[in-house]
């Protein structure tokens, strides 16, 4: 990059020596593919949530709570991280989550593998390597901060950090995109879940025998060499007496849970109304990629003008804009380019708060240190977080009523946003048509032949019609072949 990158640069600062090392870029880029993996372990079901299910005979409640354990692990370990990076060492903290992220992606192909197979509770193999990686999370996502502040000189410590934020998006960008296409059916299941190891072990045998020093014999700045932070509980009760800091907390906070369930959900939310999970995928892919240039664009934008809290308060209304068009757009059938259009809207500022928020963090709770004060961000977004994915599945109705749905028929149902119209029974009944549709057998009266009705979407495609007479026709449809086949409701 310049001269330091052949042979280092030198300086003096009074006594102290200063030089940059090459292998700093090495440990910059375990760091990035060790972010990038964990994220893709974190969402590898989210974008196949109905093929997961189907595969594992489970419900997709089941499958949300392997997104869902991220967050809950990661809100006590977070504090733990922050901790184990500030006392411990960076070495000691990117190795352990190397390992936990490694061991945690092996555990997951268990539950495809013949000889270690629990029967109908392979499932838990699932959980528990979900388990080890939501571990490593915390600790993967608060290095760089602390790698580019002992590694990197300060002309290349915004290098660095730009480098290293965008990995983990990256990661939820391949994985919205990679999971679809490699599991069209549920078969296809154990090959994702061997693909998705392979950056995870990867990582883990570079950190282990790359990563060999806890700091550079030789700072690369000045200010490397002393740190002006508080003790880590003494920055902490500064950070929960400091005001401006606590609205930043809560409503950055909830920027970061919101894209955490927007991603999590996305593919049940748009199947109900018959969108492919390829489609859903690339919505998520769009979504992230457009974030990602939002937030390159605006931190170039605010490193220049210093119009920090004007621009924070334009991308919280136009991102909460943008969700609720998309809210809206996500209840109607083919509109496709609508909701690509409002995913990567909300995307595009959604994510450009993310350099300008850590940057006011920093900036409000001097003299705190960077990792605590980031941290605690952190930990209320995935409190946040949880509570949003909780409250969005609590409040949704679990049963598919539109023909179009692309939702695996014999789960629960999709996130469907409406008010269900019809009765407990006839949901049952249903489910229990639609779970059985390919073929009914029963006599008609006194005829000694059989009938046989072949139950298939195409007999309720009654697309036609507004959904006021949809709910009738089904309705009346269902009634009748409840007393053709003599179910009782």
């Amino acid at each position: 990059m310049e001269g330091d990158e052949a042979a280092g640069l030198l300086a003096e600062h009074g006594q102290c020596r200063l030089k940059t090392y090459r292998r700093r870029w090495f440990l910059l880029a375990v760091v990035c593919l060790l972010n990038c993996s964990n994220a893709m372990l974190w969402l590898t079901f989210a974008p196949v949530a109905d093929q997961t299910a189907a595969y594992f005979h489970i419900s997709l409640e089941m499958v949300n709570w392997l997104s869902i354990l991220y967050l809950l692990i990661s809100i006590p370990f977070g504090l733990v991280a922050t901790w184990v990076l500030d006392s411990v060492g960076l070495r000691c903290a990117v190795i352990l989550s190397a390992w936990l992220n490694m061991m945690g992606s092996i555990i997951r192909m268990f539950s495809v593998l013949k000889f270690m197979s629990l029967g109908s509770q392979n499932y838990w193999y699932l959980f528990v390597g979900q388990c080890l990686c939501a571990l490593a999370q915390p600790l993967v996502i608060f290095s760089p901060t602390k790698l580019a502040a002992l590694w990197f000189p300060d002309h290349q410590r915004a290098t660095a950090n730009m480098i290293s934020s965008m990995s983990n998006p990256l990661g939820i960008l391949i994985a919205n995109v990679l999971s679809p296409a490699l599991v069209p059916e549920g078969r296809h299941i154990p090959l994702m879940l061997g693909v998705y190891a392979i950056p995870a072990v990867t990582a883990c045998l570079l950190a282990t025998v790359g990563i060999r020093e806890k700091v550079p014999p030789t700072p690369p700045s000045a200010s490397a060499t002393n740190s002006t932070s508080q003790p880590f509980f003494t920055g902490l009760k500064m950070l929960l007496r400091n005001k401006p800091y606590i609205i930043l907390t809560v409503c950055f906070g909830g920027g970061i849970g919101m894209f955490t369930c927007f991603s999590a959900l996305l593919e049940q939310i748009l199947c109900e109304k018959g969108y492919s999970n390829v489609f859903a995928g690339l919505d998520g892919a769009l979504f992230t990629v457009c974030g990602l240039l939002g937030a390159f664009l605006l931190g170039l934008y605010v490193d220049r003008t210093r119009n920090f809290i004007e621009s924070t308060k334009i991308c919280f209304c136009l991102s909460a804009l943008a969700s609720i068009v998309f809210a809206v757009a996500s209840r109607f059938r083919n509109q496709a380019i609508a909701l690509a259009i409002t995913s990567s809207i909300f995307g595009f500022f959604g994510f450009a708060m993310y350099p300008i928020a850590m940057e006011l963090a920093v900036e409000c709770s001097y003299p705190v240190g960077e990792g605590t004060s980031t941290g605690l961000i952190f930990v209320a977004s995935q409190i946040e977080g949880v509570i949003f994915m909780i409250l969005l599945q609590a409040l949704t109705v679990r049963v598919s009523k539109d023909p179009s749905s692309t939702c695996a028929l014999d789960q629960d149902g999709a996130l469907d946003w409406t008010i269900s119209q019809q009765g407990e029974s006839q949901r049952r009944l249903y489910r229990d048509l639609l779970r059985n549709y390919n073929r009914l057998e029963r006599p008609v009266m006194n005829d000694s032949q059989p009938i046989v009705v072949e139950l298939q979407l195409s007999l309720l495609q009654i697309i036609d019609v507004d959904e006021k007479n949809q709910v009738l026709i089904t309705n009346a449809w269902l009634q009748m072949v409840s007393n053709l086949y003599e179910y009782r409701i």
